[in-house]
């Protein structure tokens, strides 16, 4: 690219050149010396520019155009001379020609340093061939043209104009020529502004001579000379600034070859050669006599091309005869491997199919030919071959392999994959396409079944979890182009109990059941998953009412009443057992990401099981607020107790027969400085679910026998019931803690009474019942805690180590009303009695209860009627001002 100086000694060339033209043609007087002048100057400008464009470049770069500067330079001395010796001659020489003279070797200067080094030099001889053929068409046409005024020649320096002027610029473009064709590639638009610059050097001199040796010479040759001049140094300047590019040293091109061009050469060869034949043979046929010099030079330039065709047919048959051999290969290839080779036109059209053509695609070669590739192809994947042209132009192959589906001769559908592509001509948009085609029907069966095996429930068939974020991934990708999504989290209630009681048969049985209840209430468009045990995902595609509805109908079909059977057993001999649903709902939204939404659906559904289970719930505000509030208290659970934030207070537990209070139970609470006193329930939980039930029974362990122990020394003879978590009993260290809070109090074993939940139960773990029966032999009474709740298994019950059955207060709630629940109690108190257990009723808040209780028996009660839970400061006045008028009356009641 030309910089801001080569371009306005460009722009200063072709207004001298314009200028000149204007003087010579008017026939200004002055003319004679002005035409020296400006060629001086420009010549001049031209020299200097060319010198600074050559100390841009690398050290290497610069010698040519070092050269070419120089030449510039003796042309501008040159014609200072002239202009400084007056009453001069043009058709004689003078001191003036010497430099001009000069100037022609420093130019094939430039030229021969353009060359690469000796080393990788290869001309060849087609190359001299053609640079000879230039030489001696531009000497024919020279001669031809200066032939009278050569016959006109009389003294010695006319001779040296007429004759040695043409030849220079005939050797000028035989050199400029073998230049262009022997640089390397990188040099070829430098080397070819370079032919151009020596031809104008060769209109120069035949110009030149040609109005110095005329009798009368007109100004056309001094116009002609003057332009052909300045047109020598213009592109002496293009060929500069064309070296200015990067790659342009002497490295043999950017492919690492140099690349001839022997068609280029021949043919520029051939054109001087018939032009030089044309017009010799036009003279003759005017009846210009045909000169010896003449007809020997025609001569050499017929045989000279004559060679150069034969070269050329040679070249053919060799090339011919490679063609062949390389086809011969291409095609062994292509049969010898297992994919089609299909050429496209720039239309689509199939123009030929090589290879195992029927193996692969199922149609013959003939079948395929002159069709469209687009018109086999499945519908769906229409825009195969617009993809591979999209990657090919994309410069490189990423979208490769594309597969698509290809029907076959009898309407079967086969998987195609396109392994390779390529244009047919390069990266023209007009190209066709060269695409290799293989089967891949049978790798494609096989993907799809590991990718069906990898994302789907081996149980259920449903999706499975990787599959249901993928979908999910998907919705949310959606959410922000405009279309909505829900998704629903669906957890089974009493999934368990069936697995524990009926077997994991019943329970596989009953996960295929839900599946089926939830496809058949998804529509088509909802993705129906399986997460992992008892919990299912549903994908919805609709807003929040839609998947509100079918969260609403999932609740109604799921909550089912019916038998499990075992293994073995018929299908009515199995337990009745209750399964319901709890489904938490969000809204996928534009921004957020997979793991995020699937919390506030787990949220909301955690949400529903604290309130009670068979239900729906969705997620907003107030669930936000609740996890916030579970997530600090979970936060500041474990240092509660160092910072004096739990407490310890006791609930009496009253004898009917005794009419006094008999024991307490220590019931633990948290005062938080937030939020106030927090209902055991909710951090009880939270204390299981993150590990840190275990710490907290053992303070509550130490801090009660502790507190027991001072009043038991005070005379009074009371046990005291600790709550257990089943998580301690797993914890395989309840028997040392209770060991360690024994000895640290000193209270008798015989007063702690470890309080289980019925839970226990269900955990038909033989290391549980050791622990049980450990604490038993301690001395320790065990005391089975809200039974009745849940599932009670009688028959388990008899080999637990229990003392003492506790009644949900459920069963005491509405007792006084309820003759069926009177006499659920009165059964309860009398399998303890078969059982050798002291009964507790739990929850007696009126005096209606305590009547009914003590008229069906029930000894031992517990409740706010009997006292509220009190701190042990205040206990020995609760327990020693107990009015035994509390329990009295009840022997005038009838049960209900």
């Amino acid at each position: 690219m030309p910089d801001a100086a080569t371009r306005a000694v460009l722009v200063l060339l072709a207004l001298l050149g314009a200028g000149t033209t204007a003087v010579q043609l008017a026939g200004f007087p002055a003319a004679g010396r002005l035409l020296p002048a400006a060629l001086a100057l420009g010549s001049g400008a031209a020299a200097a520019a060319l010198a600074r464009r050559a100390a841009l470049l690398p050290r290497p770069d610069r010698r040519p155009w070092r050269a070419l500067s120089a030449a510039g330079a003796l042309l501008a001395l040159g014609q200072v001379l002239a202009l400084a010796r007056p009453g001069r001659d043009l058709s004689s020489g003078g001191i003036e020609e010497l430099p001009t003279l000069l100037a022609v070797p420093v130019a094939i200067a430039t030229a021969v340093l353009l060359l690469p080094p000796r080393a990788e030099r290869r001309l060849g001889t087609r190359v001299l061939l053609d640079g000879l053929v230039v030489t001696v068409a531009v000497a024919l046409l020279a001669d031809v043209l200066l032939a009278d005024l050569v016959a006109a020649v009389h003294r010695p320096a006319e001779g040296l104009i007429a004759t040695g002027y043409p030849l220079v610029g005939a050797v000028l473009c035989g050199i400029g020529l073998v230049t262009l064709a022997a640089v390397p590639e990188a040099r070829r638009r430098a080397a070819g502004w370079l032919l151009c610059s020596f031809v104008s050097m060769a209109v120069v001199a035949l110009a030149g001579a040609a109005g110095r040796n005329a009798q009368d010479p007109a100004a056309e040759w001094g116009v002609v000379t003057a332009l052909a001049w300045f047109a020598m140094l213009g592109t002496g300047l293009c060929a500069a600034a064309a070296a200015d590019r990067p790659g342009t040293g002497d490295a043999p091109g950017a492919d690492g070859r140099r690349r001839a061009l022997p068609l280029r050469g021949g043919v520029l060869a051939h054109g001087a050669a018939t032009s030089a034949l044309v017009v010799l043979t036009g003279g003759v046929v005017a009846g210009r006599p045909l000169g010896a010099v003449e007809a020997a030079a025609a001569t050499a330039l017929l045989l000279l091309a004559s060679v150069r065709t034969l070269s050329w047919v040679l070249d053919a048959a060799r090339l011919t005869r490679r063609l062949e051999r390389t086809e011969g290969w291409f095609r062994a290839l292509v049969h010898s491997g297992d994919a089609v080779t299909v050429v496209l036109d720039a239309a689509g059209r199939i123009t030929s199919a090589t290879g195992p053509v029927q193996a692969q695609l199922g149609r013959s070669e003939e079948d395929l030919r002159g069709r469209l590739l687009v018109g086999l192809l499945h519908d769906e994947d229409r825009d195969l071959v617009v993809r591979v042209a999209a990657a090919l132009r994309d410069g490189a192959p990423d979208g490769l392999p594309a597969t698509g589906r290809l029907r076959t001769d009898d309407g079967t559908w086969r998987d195609v994959e396109v392994s390779g592509a390529a244009r047919t001509g390069g990266r023209r948009t007009g190209d066709g396409l060269v695409l290799h085609l293989r089967d891949v029907t049978e790798r494609r069966a096989s993907h799809r079944e590991l990718e069906r095996l990898a994302y789907t429930d081996s149980l259920t068939g449903l999706p499975n979890r990787a599959r249901f974020m993928a979908a999910l991934d998907a919705a949310l990708a959606r959410a922000g182009r405009g279309p909505r999504a829900c998704v629903l989290l669906v957890d089974l209630d009493g999934f368990k109990a069936v697995n524990d009681v009926a077997g994991h048969d019943a329970g596989d049985r009953l996960l295929c059941d839900v599946a089926d209840t939830l496809r058949a209430e998804a529509r088509g468009t909802d993705l129906v998953a399986r997460l992992g045990g008892d919990e299912f995902a549903l994908v919805v595609d609709g807003g929040p009412d839609e998947a509100l509805a079918l969260a609403e109908r999932l609740v109604v079909r799921l909550d089912r009443t019916s038998r499990h059977a075992a293994p073995g057993e018929s299908e009515t001999a199995g337990p009745v057992l209750r399964v319901s649903a709890s489904v938490g709902l969000t809204e996928v939204l534009p921004g957020a990401d997979a793991s995020a939404t699937v919390r506030e659906a787990d949220l909301a559904l955690r949400t529903v099981k604290a309130q009670g289970k068979n239900g729906v719930r969705a997620s907003g505000e107030a669930l936000v607020e609740e996890s916030a509030r579970r997530s600090r208290l979970a936060r500041d659970l474990p240092g509660a107790i160092a910072r004096g934030q739990l407490r310890v207070v006791y609930q009496p537990v009253a004898g009917a027969a005794e009419g006094r209070i008999l024991g307490v139970e220590a019931l633990v609470r948290w005062d938080h400085p937030e939020f106030g006193p927090v209902p055991p329930e909710e951090f009880i939980g939270l204390a299981e679910d993150d590990g840190l039930i275990v710490p907290l029974q053992r303070w509550v362990l130490a801090t009660a026998t502790a507190e027991h122990a001072r009043l038991v020394a005070g005379g009074r003879d009371l046990k005291l019931g600790v709550n257990i978590s089943v998580r301690h009993l797993q914890a395989r260290c309840l028997v040392e803690d209770v060991v360690r809070a024994l000895d640290a109090s000193g209270l008798p074993a015989h007063l702690l009474m470890v309080e289980v939940t019925e839970s226990v139960l269900m955990d038909d773990d033989e290391r549980l019942l050791a622990e049980l029966r450990a604490l038993s032999a301690l001395g320790c009474v065990v005391s089975l805690d809200d039974f009745g709740k849940g599932y009670s298994s009688l028959a388990y019950l008899a080999r637990l180590p229990v003392q003492v059955l506790k009644m949900d207060r459920g069963f005491v709630s509405g007792i006084d009303t309820d003759p069926r629940g009177a006499a659920l109690v009165g059964t309860v108190v009398d399998l303890g009695r078969t059982l050798g257990m002291d009964v507790v009723a739990e929850g007696v808040e009126t005096r209606a209860q305590l009547e009914v209780l003590t008229a069906l028996g029930c000894r031992f009660l517990q409740g706010w009627l009997i006292g509220r839970p009190v701190p042990a400061a205040a206990l020995p006045g609760v327990v020693d001002g107990f009015d035994p008028g509390t329990l009295r009356g009840a022997e005038t009641v009838a049960v209900p």
